[in-house]
């Protein structure tokens, strides 16, 4: 069931794993790190340091610096600021964070100091769309037209999938690939690169390059390889290190460290420690490693054969708030007081209009490994290659301390919203156009919810849901404690319980349906919805056994629409699902427009054991559907679209179909309400608001 998807494109757009989900970066409400599926994670690394980083020593006052910005993955910002994808971007803020990120760098190169520009890769999201690939044209050409040398390079969303889906899988690398096909290098070729000042060389396949920047009196290499280099590729790279022996080198790559689970500590993944033992080790020139590729931020030191320090970074805000919401990473050499001192801010937020702004607009992320300091003392590290290194004269003053002033000057913020407990079971909104409020209660906490039990439609409307013979469909292994009560739920449900589903892989499945006349079977929604409900999912959870398990489905063959013509006619017209990433999906056809088309929304990646509250609102007035986690609306929203296609089939909660057969594709974890109400419904009307 892996590839049961309405867009093939999206599918390709997602064959990693992903951490911090669309909204809730800022909330930790969110998994904050993950290994890629490409490659097998191995145990974490040692972490830095776990203590608060000190207060910096008083600076001298004046010193010797130069700053270096990166820029993390892209690939949201080139999508979503498209015509197809209905510039959302722009239409809600005016502006779009990839050109923010690159005009801030382009005003502010003279003034901070920047010589250079580092881009990690995953410049588009969907490598066969020419609209991305023009928002990233524009975006970087700002950096060209103001004279800013930048390095780039493809990651695997920049790369056409040459060898099928998994491409990153199953060892596909610039040895692999149809150079003259590839889009990466029509619009980030050679002839491209070598317009820049700092440019040094490509490789023959044009994907790897490297610079040479000027600062302070010294000379770097960076050194950037696109997605998967080759042998030939690290060949090439060695044999760049080898033609300037004297210089200090900042390998770039889209994958190399990775995030474990607690979102703080470094993970080694297989294709870092390759380029650790082909490239990296004996190669003391290289003292800095950056990366993108694994969402979220981390930092590993490790020592060389020469027992010197590599400074390994990954740095990746896509699954943020608005696709990464601007953020990028400062780098601050400082040569006088031997330090690298990293900033983490976004200056697009600082330009959306004070209406827009909410608790998840932060301006400046401050977490230790965000915004911290390296020690390194610069002469005795390059010692070995580069005896002659040495500051340059102190003339200037701290351009991080610099950056820091401008980006929080006159900037306030919007402060999180009080969030207030229900004070009783009917401490809720109760709203008009309401067509089911299903709340999953009733039996003492720890028993099992008996065979045929009912779950009434509290709206008085009909509406009501059964649980499922134990023994259908045929074949069905599913066992009464397989449903459980449970005392657990979210802080903000009214609700005193909820429902554990504990269904199995394979054909153990048990689940709810309405009734086959319930009313709410044919609702198509023309006049819009918001689906409401609480869900946990359940800490043993596996990609293996899970994937594309659903909380709720309407049933049916989607291919049985009358004009339908999109592609998987096998998928049923809804699915609010979970994926094999561990995404919420909520996939429809809806009423309109005609003919029918699929539409998606997509979160990032969510915590295990931890509840949600997700709210799917359709706006007949934008014909916009926006899904929100625990409140945060997601940057990945369906546009053009009405109302839910109907083929007069019951609703299902805890279980999917496909093609048309049986359910199948259990709910694995909580669930403890679910309200379907036929209009578009603002926060304060939503199951975590106060009757009063």
């Amino acid at each position: 069931m892996e590839f049961r998807m309405s867009h093939p494109d999206d599918f390709k757009a997602r064959r990693r794993q992903v951490v911090l989900a669309g909204a809730l970066a800022s909330t930790g409400l969110l998994a904050a790190c993950g290994s890629d599926n490409d490659a097998d994670p191995v145990a974490p690394s040692p972490a830095p340091p776990a203590i608060p980083p000190a207060p910096p020593s008083p600076a001298p006052a004046t010193i010797s610096s130069f700053g270096l910005v990166v820029l993390p993955d892209t690939q949201f910002y080139s999508r979503y600021a498209t015509a197809e994808t209905g510039n959302q971007f722009a239409k809600r803020y005016g502006s779009t964070p990839y050109a923010a990120q690159t005009q801030w760098i382009a005003d502010n190169a003279a003034a901070f100091r920047i010589p250079f520009v580092i881009h990690v890769g995953d410049i588009v999201d969907q490598v066969r769309k020419p609209q991305q690939w023009e928002v990233a044209d524009k975006a970087m050409k700002i950096l060209e037209d103001k004279a800013v040398p930048y390095s780039v390079l493809a990651g695997n969303h920049d790369v056409l999938t040459d060898v099928g889906y998994e491409t990153d899988r199953v060892g596909g690398t610039d040895a692999t690939r149809d150079l003259a096909a590839e889009p990466y290098l029509k619009w980030f070729g050679t002839e491209r690169a070598r317009k820049q000042a700092t440019f040094g060389g490509r490789d023959p396949s044009g994907f790897h390059e490297y610079h040479v920047f000027q600062a302070e009196g010294q000379r770097f290499l960076v050194l950037s390889l696109s997605w998967r280099a080759s042998d030939a590729g690290i060949a090439w790279a060695r044999e760049v290190l080898r033609a300037n022996p004297t210089l200090p080198a900042i390998l770039v790559n889209h994958q190399l460290i990775a995030i474990a689970n607690d979102g703080v500590q470094p993970l080694e993944v297989d294709y870092g420690l390759m380029l650790w033992e082909k490239l990296i080790r004996d190669q003391d020139q290289i003292f800095m490693t950056v990366n993108g590729h694994h969402h979220g931020a981390a930092r590993l030191t490790k020592t060389n054969d020469f027992g010197n320090a590599v400074e390994e970074m990954v740095v990746d805000y896509q699954m943020a708030y608005q696709g990464g919401n601007g953020l990028l990473r400062f780098y601050e050499f400082d040569l006088t007081s031997n330090e690298i001192r990293a900033l983490s801010f976004s200056p697009w937020v600082k330009q959306k209009p004070k209406d827009t702004l909410n608790e998840f607009d932060q301006i400046m992320l401050k977490d230790a490994n965000n915004e911290f300091t390296v020690k390194m003392d610069f002469a005795r590290r390059f010692a070995r290659f580069a005896p002659g290194f040495k500051a340059g004269a102190a003339t200037g003053t701290s351009v991080s301390a610099a950056v820091t002033a401008q980006i929080m000057a006159g900037f306030t913020g919007t402060p999180a919203v009080a969030s207030r407990p229900a004070a009783n079971a009917e401490d809720y909104p109760k709203v008009s156009n309401t067509v089911a409020h299903w709340r999953f209660t009733g039996g003492a906490a720890g028993t099992a919810v008996p065979d045929r039990a009912v779950i009434a439609d509290v709206t008085g409307n009909g509406n009501a849901l059964t649980r499922a013979a134990l023994n259908a469909p045929a074949g069905n292994t599913a066992q009464l404690a397989d449903l459980q009560w449970t005392a657990d739920r979210h802080r903000l449900s009214s609700a005193p319980g909820s429902i554990a589903f504990r269904n199995a892989a394979g054909k153990r499945l048990s689940y709810f349906l309405t009734d086959a006349s319930a009313a709410m079977n044919r609702e198509t929604f023309n006049t819009g919805y918001t689906v409401e409900a609480f869900v946990k999912l359940d800490k043993s959870w596996t990609a293996a056994s899970n994937a594309w398990m659903n909380v709720m489905t309407r049933a049916g063959r989607r291919g049985n629409l009358k004009d339908w013509d999109d592609g998987l006619p096998e998928s049923p017209p809804l699915q609010f699902a979970i994926s094999n990433l561990r995404e919420l999906q909520w996939e429809v056809v809806p009423q309109l427009p005609a003919p029918p088309s699929a539409r998606t929304n997509w979160s990032g990646e969510i915590l295990l054991d931890t509840w949600l509250h997700v709210a799917i609102v359709n706006d007949p007035a934008t014909r916009e559907t926006t899904m929100y986690v625990e409140g945060a609306p997601v940057l990945r929203n369906a546009i053009d679209a009405v109302g839910l296609a109907s083929l007069n089939l019951p609703w299902t909660i805890g279980a999917g179909y496909w093609d048309g057969g049986a359910p199948e594709s259990g709910f694995l974890g909580a669930i403890g309400e679910i309200r379907i109400v036929a209009k578009p419904l603002a926060p304060a009307q939503w199951l975590t608001a106060r009757a009063s």
